[in-house]
């Protein structure tokens, strides 16, 4: 015989096997002992019996149409005040998704990304060329090829370059003067097939990669082992309008060479070197920014001096100043 103690717990819109089978006989019978449906409480709980007016020792079973009706409207209401608390979360909830939205957002595409280590400065590079269609814009500083890694780097960049130029893209790219004539420089441009054009500086921007417009990469740290990977619209833009204007002042060396002419005796890399003693700086800064190595810049400072008469360096600025050559451009 089933026990209260027994008797499963559940809610009063689900009754359970044992009170059914209890209601049923109930309704069969006219009603049943109070004594009887004990061990099964749920049936006054849920509604399915109720005391009998007229013996209270007794219950009657409610109409099953009633029941229903009840237990339906009951579910109901339930289901409605989910759906209202369901509401107010979403209310609750709908600025500070709008919060989170834009931060993941962020995440997911950074306007600006830091990229640490050469070889993911690489593969990120290699990523966004992969994705061009229209043109690369290129400032490639001093760059020394001599060693292994400069030469490994050099092969990475031109098989990228080639499958960018196979796609139909257009190649620009400046470099400093004294770039002009190294052989890996030269041999870059006998081997790669499309449009690609190359211009020279006596200086020029730190490193600058340009694809399409929309992504751009640029320096993070001196040593070339940190980079930004830019993909803010204003500022791909003004890194762009900033090549452009470089470019138009460049001396083209591929695929025509342009040769500049000296003035007075004077070449374009002592003009160079003119306007940054001028400016006040020394010879180490002076081979640095014009990417040549101190002995060499020494050694054009020296012509310089002699072409202009100059016995010391004090003299040499004046003399630069009085010349005039600084004001007939490079």
């Amino acid at each position: 015989m089933t026990t209260a103690a027994a008797h499963p717990e559940h809610g009063p819109q689900d009754p359970c096997p044992e009170g059914i089978e209890l209601y049923e006989r109930a309704l069969r019978e006219g009603g049943i002992g109070r004594q009887e449906a004990s061990p099964v409480p749920c049936l006054l709980d849920t509604g399915l019996l109720r005391l009998d007016a007229r013996d209270p020792a007794r219950l009657e079973a409610v109409p099953p149409a009633l029941v229903l009706h009840r237990m339906l409207r009951a579910g109901t209401d339930t289901v409605l005040r989910e759906r209202r608390r369901e509401q107010r979360l979403a209310e609750a909830f709908a600025p500070l998704m709008r919060i989170d939205g834009r931060s993941a957002a962020a995440a997911e595409n950074p306007s600006i990304r830091v990229i640490s280590g050469t070889g993911a400065i690489n593969e990120a590079i290699t990523k966004a060329m992969a994705g061009a269609v229209r043109e690369l814009l290129c400032v490639q500083p001093n760059v020394h090829y001599s060693d292994r890694r400069g030469a490994a780097a050099q092969v990475v960049a031109m098989d990228r370059d080639q499958a960018l130029l196979d796609r139909g893209a257009r190649i620009r790219t400046l470099y400093q003067h004294t770039q002009r004539h190294m052989p890996l420089v030269l041999a870059r441009y006998e081997q790669l097939r499309g449009d690609a054009e190359a211009r020279s500086l006596d200086e020029v921007t730190d490193r600058l990669i340009v694809a399409d417009r929309d992504v751009a990469f640029i320096p993070a740290g001196g040593d070339g082992t940190v980079a930004l990977e830019v993909r803010h619209p204003a500022l791909v833009e003004f890194l762009a309008a900033t090549f452009d204007r470089l470019w138009w002042q460049a001396t083209p060396m591929y695929p025509q060479t342009v040769h500049r002419p000296s003035l007075n005796g004077i070449t374009p890399r002592q003009r160079a070197i003119a306007g940054l003693l001028v400016e006040g700086h020394t010879d180490a800064v002076i081979a640095d920014r014009l990417g040549m190595n101190i002995r060499t810049a020494r050694v054009h400072i020296a012509k310089l001096a002699v072409t202009l008469g100059s016995e010391s360096r004090a003299q040499l600025g004046y003399l630069i100043g009085r010349s005039g050559i600084l004001d007939r451009g490079a």
